[in-house]
């Protein structure tokens, strides 16, 4: 990282970046180009690895670059303030973000409703009642975070 003045190495302070993160960028492999969808997600802990959980339409192009190359990249940001320096002539933008890589998985049926409830925890609707004739429209997939870097610029 060329400015680790602004690099976040605390694991638990690139999760607390992520909570405050409302949209997810996934970066598949498709080829000469990568592929980059924004996804609403929610995010667990499990076997002490970071798993962002995703949901969209049985079909699509992401499904098929998934089974392809289960290897992907993500990124996402917030905080974003603008700021000036009027004697300078200059701005600059404050701003916190995460980007990483991992695998994604599609999620058989049985384990669907853990990653909608996930999402749905992120966004503070724990008590969600899911239509139960929704789920197996639904394809629910995860990635699981194998590396990962957290950066970010404060205002002044």
């Amino acid at each position: 990282m060329r400015r680790s003045d602004r690099e976040i190495t605390d694991y638990n302070e690139m999760l607390e970046v992520i909570r405050k993160c409302d949209v997810c960028r996934l970066v598949l492999n498709d080829g000469e180009y990568p592929y980059v969808v924004p996804l609403n997600f929610g995010m667990e802990i499990e076997n002490n690895k970071l798993v962002f959980y995703f949901h969209g339409a049985r079909e699509g192009k992401k499904y098929e670059l998934m089974r392809k190359n289960n290897k992907a990249s993500f990124e996402m940001d917030c905080g974003h303030a603008l700021f000036t320096d009027e004697e300078k002539g200059n701005c600059s933008m404050a701003y916190e973000s995460v980007i990483g890589r991992g695998r994604v998985e599609i999620l058989a049926d049985n384990e669907k409703e853990r990653g909608l409830k996930s999402i749905m925890q992120h966004y503070h609707k724990e008590d969600f009642l899911f239509n139960r004739a929704v789920i197996p429209a639904t394809n629910v997939f995860k990635l699981t975070v194998e590396t990962m870097t957290g950066k970010r610029r404060k205002l002044g």
